[in-house]
């Protein structure tokens, strides 16, 4: 193997760039030559890339976001962008594909396999962790940590003002930073679409716990961490359903992009680069029409349309510990009911 390249697609997410870096550093021992497409598939078709060498990937390893710059391309779904995309590889004579992205993104991988005759391997970059066949995704560590950082800032104010407040966090059909950073932040509830269904029902459900840990605790804050378009009118009109309903102000606060930004934490730089390393030596060993990702610690190969057919499920004992053993309120409402 002499040529290999490399594109960032879809959302950005924090350790990017550590995997970038990873992929060159293993496939210059190796003495192969990387290339990396700018603004994904966009940048495959468009031919828009440049050589990558240990010289251009140096200090990228701490720093957020994608040197390959990303986008979202939806032409690419047609035939004769595939075509093109395929004439683009050949022409440069790579042997191998690495894509780093989300299930859209590998989506779009597969539909390349159809017209390119040569290896495709994708990585799992994307901080709603919501990629089946992989324990953690890159970029997942980083977005809760900027969660809690935020929902932490936000009981200091609740705090002083008896507050009700909603922390809007990403994960539009996951709910995996939400659960995580609930339960690190000690929230008082979360409203994930794992488990919110009927929102009649739930706004009940809200308001009664609220009603019992405010006669256990008296008037103090109240947090509750919600995922992004997850309530009919979004964040800000349940806020004002619920200053309504309880009398005590409720206010949002809708962290957004702020969550794909940042520095990756430790464990985000370690799993990128893992897999970043582990992917150029797949490569070289033949595999392909894969995705490369860690489970219990070790490395694992996933069949590439697993990561979309199957659904990776909420770990359910965090589910328990957030909805019931840390809870006050469920412990009291438990309590009443036996």
């Amino acid at each position: 193997m002499k040529r290999i390249a490399v594109l960032t697609s879809g959302g950005d997410a924090p350790g990017m760039n550590a995997c970038i870096r990873a992929i060159v550093l293993t496939a210059e021992h190796y003495n192969i030559e990387v290339f990396g497409y700018r603004h994904g598939y966009n940048g495959l078709l468009n031919q828009e890339y440049k050589p990558l060498d240990r010289d251009k990937i140096a200090n990228i390893l701490q720093a957020g976001g994608t040197v390959l710059r990303s986008a979202r391309c939806l032409e690419f779904k047609s035939e004769a962008s595939a075509q093109k995309a395929a004439a683009n590889l050949d022409e440069l004579n790579i042997e191998a594909l690495l894509v780093i992205g989300g299930d859209g993104s590998f989506r779009g991988a597969h539909h390349l396999s159809q017209y390119w005759d040569k290896q495709i391997i994708g990585l799992p970059g994307t901080i709603d962790n919501d990629i089946w066949g992989t324990d953690a995704t890159i970029g997942y560590f980083t977005a809760i940590e900027t969660a809690l950082d935020s929902i932490d800032k936000v009981r200091d104010t609740a705090d002083a003002f008896e507050r009700i407040f909603l922390v809007e966090v990403m994960g539009r059909h996951a709910g995996f930073i939400g659960l995580s950073a609930a339960v690190s932040a000690g929230a008082d509830q979360v409203l994930l679409p794992e488990l919110i269904k009927d929102s009649t029902s739930a706004l009940q459900s809200i308001l009664y716990h609220i009603q019992t840990a405010r006669k256990i605790k008296g008037n103090t804050s109240y947090i509750i961490v919600i995922t992004e378009n997850l309530w009919p009118g979004g964040v800000t009109a349940l806020s004002e359903v619920l200053t309504k309903e309880t009398g005590t102000d409720c206010r949002p606060v809708i962290l957004g992009h702020v969550q794909r930004g940042g520095s990756p934490v430790a464990q985000d730089r370690m799993l990128a680069t893992k897999l970043g390393a582990y992917a150029v030596e797949a490569a070289i060993a033949g595999k392909t029409h894969i995705m490369i990702g860690e489970s219990a610690h070790r490395v694992v190969e996933v069949p590439l349309e697993e990561t979309w057919s199957k659904t990776k499920e909420l770990d359910p004992y965090l589910v328990k510990i957030q909805s019931q053993l840390f809870d006050i309120a469920q412990g009291h409402i438990a309590q009443n009911l036996d």
